[in-house]
């Protein structure tokens, strides 16, 4: 995706009969996609507007698309990505980071040595983890917490990372 667009959500199945679809939102208020303009895929090219949303559980929704009117249209918006031109969403806060800003960041050790590259930014619901790509061997996984990534330099395009005992010690055994 262009840097000038952020993901904000992904359009999923269809919900019944009437052109509603499912929306997994991942903005840090769920319901804010819905009131969100200037929704678009990932490519700008084809705009989406919200008319209603509903929740039906922690991040998806059920919503109806402006132009959307049956099942058959609702089919062909499964999967498609949303994003938001990136000077349309506020500055992350202190200690907040967008996802694209992480991907693509070296990851080093506190005495400056290369780890690898950050590939993904993931969450299955219990916090952020950060898929660690290194130029050679399997990705690691780490916590996105601040023990663990206690500085996040975006001008510098590093973080520093404190691998947990856990990991160092199954990097020892091999």
């Amino acid at each position: 995706m262009p840097q000038d667009r952020l993901l904000v959500g992904v359009f999923g199945a269809p919900h019944g009969v009437r052109g509603e679809v499912r929306l997994k939102s991942y903005t840090a208020d769920p319901m804010a996609i819905a009131s969100y303009a200037g929704l678009t895929d990932e490519s700008g090219q084809r705009r989406f507007k919200i008319v209603s949303a509903r929740p039906v559980k922690d991040d998806l929704l059920v919503v109806r698309v402006e132009g959307i009117g049956d099942r058959t249209a609702a089919e062909k918006l499964t999967n498609v990505a949303i994003a938001m031109a990136r000077d349309a969403l506020p500055p992350a806060d202190e200690e907040e980071f967008y996802h694209a800003d992480l991907i693509g960041l070296r990851a080093e050790t506190q005495e400056g040595e290369r780890i690898g590259i950050i590939a993904n930014v993931l969450n299955y619901g219990a916090g952020d983890i950060l898929e660690i790509r290194p130029d050679a061997g399997e990705a690691l996984l780490l916590p996105f917490t601040k023990a663990v990534v206690p500085v996040v330099d975006l001008n510098g395009g590093r973080v520093v990372v404190a691998p947990p005992v856990e990991v160092l010690a199954r990097e020892d055994e091999d």
